[in-house]
């Protein structure tokens, strides 16, 4: 009797931890909610790192619920100035140097931003890694010493989206991603991305480094580093605007 009642205690918590777990898309949403949030502005640096030489753009940033994105770039000399704009679906690149506003196609989503490996689908994030997606729970892994959920996203049918298929490892605590793998349409895995340094930005702490490495391209690598990010900042969504393209320093 004893040992059943045992048994008994013993699947109770089993089946309430169970129910605790949070489902895939839950996981999902919290960490697009904790690294994205209502606004946000800040500055960041990339450094792309290929065999032969490094390069290294610094940027101010802005951005508004999934709609509205804008990105200053601040150096080097000869790219300081270009402004790129997101608002909703569409995508535009102010050159000052040419006095022109290049409109983005969405076919060019997934060509290469400002000569990294992120894509401009990365930088704008037109796609939702919570509603362009079905969410599906792998279990959990330890990476580099972190618990992880391990999630696997796969587009809805005709969603704007640039991947066949992505597998986030998302922190159990914290709802950090921690790691990503971005595979193409025929299921090859194309990028592979890591997250480091969790330090306190703003009113949360966050991962403030990613590395993107192209896993063909033996000695590349991007790594974007955020010097300063504060959230919930209160932009008016008139920021986001062709004409403020030009006039934003």
């Amino acid at each position: 009797m004893k040992k059943l009642l045992i048994l008994i205690l013993f699947f109770a918590g089993w089946l309430g931890a169970r129910a605790q777990e949070p489902g895939a898309r839950e996981i999902i949403q919290k960490a697009d909610d904790k690294n994205r949030g209502l606004s946000s502005q800040g500055t960041m640096t990339m450094t792309v790192i290929r065999p032969d030489w490094t390069r290294t753009i610094t940027m101010k940033t802005w951005s508004k619920f999934r709609e509205y994105s804008l990105v200053l770039i601040t150096a080097p000399a000869k790219d300081k100035g270009q402004v790129f704009l997101k608002i909703k679906t569409e995508m535009w690149n102010w050159v000052p140097s040419i006095d022109k506003t290049i409109k983005i196609p969405p076919s060019m989503m997934l060509q290469s931003w400002m000569g990294s490996d992120f894509t401009n689908d990365d930088l704008v994030k037109q796609s939702s890694i919570v509603v362009d997606y079905t969410h599906k729970l792998l279990g959990r892994e330890k990476v580099r010493e972190m618990d992880c959920y391990k999630v696997e996203l796969t587009p809805l049918p005709d969603a704007p989206v640039v991947w066949g298929k992505v597998i986030m490892w998302v922190t159990v605590r914290g709802f950090d991603v921690w790691m990503a793998e971005y595979y193409d349409e025929d299921n090859s895995l194309v990028n592979v991305s890591n997250n480091y340094d969790i330090r306190r930005m703003g009113d949360r702490d966050i991962p403030t480094r990613l590395e993107m490495v192209p896993v063909n391209k033996k000695g590349q690598k991007t790594v974007m580093q955020i010097d300063e990010l504060k959230f919930n900042t209160g932009i008016d969504e008139r920021f986001f605007s062709q004409q403020n393209m030009k006039k934003i320093k």
